[in-house]
């Protein structure tokens, strides 16, 4: 595989990768952000290395061109890494936080030679309070002049291969890395060790940000929204370890950026929240209310509404909205609004929206966003980049998957069994962008004569398969159904705060699948705001909210039900290879092109014919889709984002 790198990619910054706050649904001014350069080792055994083999610019996982790596972690090695810090605690009474992104698949953490934390699972954030690990100090500064690509210094020398001179006074993590890829029952996505056709690299490692923020010794540490539009209210739970007095303060609603937005311009964002944007928009004058009392704003100085209510943590606060502005694909207005508790304040923000299936007026079942029916023109997101696997260069880039899809006319993407960092749902959210989120798909080996092919020729034929056969859909291991109950619900708790998110789509064309109904009872009492996909593809069990179909093949038949809306969520998929900007010579997709024209002339050809399925029951269509990804070039743009192929 040829190396290829996006345009942001090319201009990467070692000293400044992904410094965005990286959790907007819950936000702190004490933030210390941990990427770039840490040491690295693999080995064979579980034993802290004496040596380390060089520098990896994290959170690039290992085998990615940015991390300066290029190597893959195999199931019988370990991968480690290091890296120093100071400690700038301001009292005694604070306590130091630290968070990861997503550490692919398990890993332990240590602090200064103790064990700080275990976590398993390879797309889910996780945190360790480290306060009681510390050493306060300062460390010896790094090599200012690097090489971007392997962390070399001026004498060409890594700095990290050595052990680095120690005082008591320093502070180092180490994290452990093992990931079995594919070889286990773990949640592993589209990676596979042996890549090819419709599944990619596999990548390790640490693969979203690292960072640290200080706390008070009660903070909040969770927020639960949950907006309800009919009601005209919002219910704000706030969680933390003693419960305390907090005060809620909620802002007038704005659009942070417009959905048309043209002039934006990633140069002018700064690390204030929401600012990402270059209009921002504010509804007629609302009312204030203080203290339980509602009183008029006056004057030019405030055109906006403010909602503040006081009560205890650990218990759900319902404030009234006085003036409702809903959130929508063209108008995503945002509420803003604070929490403090004692010496903690956070940031968050929530809109007000509802996604349900209504009758029209001949009563076929309908998506509809506000009560309003809404067709969702939709894309398929793998969520890959060719010199970040799953990440992204830089936040500029999510912007730009974004951004380009809505001009092509689509307001909704699925995410396709993959979990992003929350900086890409919150540009979602601000930008008007309809997400369906994909649950990663688990089991072991897939038998693909059954779940792929034999599934394909089922499907076209409508017979009826329960899901009653775990051999066949690779869940024989009731360690990997547990373990997949337990990041389903864990996917939703971090999730579900942003409003975009309209479906959950529990499992993708049999991958893993195993007793679909209480899967989705588990999802619905989890969050009962959404719709349920629950067997995108084949193998639906009748449950759920969404006739979800995939067609590639056949001409697009179906009966519109009573209660279900009808969703095409995968079809398309023509293939056309870019010289000079595909990472492989091999070519894989569904229907392959030589041309622009005669991929443009097929696209619209079956754009029309899905048009046409509208009046008939369909709700909602998934094109295949927003990028190539090594092998597979049915992409909108090409794998680097350099060459938009669909022009409509």
């Amino acid at each position: 595989m040829e190396r290829l790198y996006t345009r942001w990619g090319k201009v990467l910054d070692a000293n400044d990768i992904l410094q965005e706050y990286p959790r907007p649904l819950l936000r702190r001014d004490s933030y210390v952000n941990l990427n770039g350069y840490w040491d690295y080792a693999f080995t064979k055994e579980f034993k802290k290395p004496e040596r380390y083999d060089g520098r990896i610019l994290v959170p690039f996982s290992p085998e990615t061109v940015l991390s300066g790596v290029e190597r893959q972690l195999k199931p019988d090695e370990y991968l480690w890494y290091r890296r120093q810090f100071d400690c700038a605690m301001q009292n005694a009474g604070m306590r130091l936080i630290l968070h990861f992104g997503a550490v692919d698949q398990a890993c332990r953490v240590y602090v200064n030679g103790k064990e700080a934390a275990r976590h398993a699972g390879g797309y889910l954030p996780f945190s360790a309070d480290i306060t009681k690990y510390l050493r306060c100090g300062r460390l010896p500064s790094m090599p200012e002049e690097t090489d971007p690509r392997t962390g070399a210094g001026p004498s060409g020398v890594c700095p990290g291969a050595e052990e680095p001179a120690r005082s008591e006074m320093q502070n180092e993590i180490v994290v452990a890395v093992k990931d079995l890829s594919d070889t286990s029952y773990h949640a592993k996505g589209k990676q596979k060790l042996k890549k090819g056709g419709m599944f990619y690299t596999a990548q390790s490692g640490i693969w979203q940000t690292v960072w640290m923020e200080y706390v008070p010794e009660n903070y909040i540490e969770e927020l639960i929204t949950e907006p309800e539009l009919d009601q005209k209210r919002v219910r704000i739970f706030v969680r933390s370890q003693n419960t305390a007095p907090v005060t809620i303060r909620i802002q007038a609603p704005r659009i942070h950026a417009s959905a048309d937005e043209k002039a934006w311009e990633p140069s002018k964002r700064t690390e204030e929240p929401h600012t990402e944007a270059a209009r921002i928009r504010h509804p007629e004058p609302m009312q204030t209310q203080a203290s339980g009392q509602l009183t008029a704003s006056d004057g030019p100085e405030r055109p906006s509404m403010t909602a503040e209510i006081s009560g205890m943590s650990n218990a759900y606060l319902e404030i009234p909205i006085p003036e409702v502005c809903p959130w929508t694909c063209e108008e995503p207005w945002l509420y803003d609004f604070t929490v403090t508790m004692g010496e903690d304040q956070v940031r968050s923000y929530f809109a007000l929206r509802t996604f349900t299936v209504e009758p029209d007026a001949e009563g076929i079942p309908r998506i509809c966003l506000n009560g309003r029916v809404q067709f969702q023109n939709g894309v398929l997101d793998q969520g890959y980049w060719p010199d970040g696997l799953y990440t992204a260069p830089s936040d500029d880039a999510l912007i730009f998957d974004i951004l380009e899809m809505k001009k092509l006319g689509f307001n909704m993407i699925r995410k396709h069994i993959k979990i992003e960092p929350q900086r890409w749902y919150y540009h979602c959210d601000r930008l008007g962008m309809v997400v369906w989120q994909d649950m990663v798909n688990g089991g072991t080996y897939y038998r693909h004569w059954f779940v792929t092919y034999a599934a394909t020729l089922i499907s076209w034929k409508k017979w009826k398969m329960a899901d009653i056969y775990p051999h066949l859909l690779s869940r024989a291991h009731k360690e990997g159904r547990l373990e997949f109950v337990r990041e389903m619900k864990e996917t939703i708790r971090i999730l579900k705060g942003h409003p975009s998110i309209a479906v959950w789509v529990i499992f993708n064309e049999g991958w893993g699948q195993f007793q679909t109904e209480d899967m989705t009872r588990i999802v619905r009492l989890c969050d009962s705001t959404r719709l349920i996909d629950q067997a995108s593809g084949w193998f639906d069990q009748k449950g759920g909210d969404l006739q979800s179909m995939h067609n590639y093949f056949f001409k697009l038949e179906f009966a519109a039900e009573k209660e279900r809306a009808t969703v095409l969520s995968e079809f398309g998929g023509y293939s056309l290879r870019v010289a000079g900007h595909s990472a492989c010579s091999k070519l894989y997709g569904y229907g392959t092109h030589k041309t622009l024209d005669s991929l443009n002339a097929a696209f619209q050809a079956q754009m029309a014919k899905v048009k046409e399925q509208i009046p008939k029951g369909l709700c909602a269509s998934v094109y295949t889709q927003l990028s190539d990804v090594e092998e597979e070039m049915n992409g909108i743009f090409t794998y680097d984002r350099e060459i938009r192929k669909i022009i409509p």
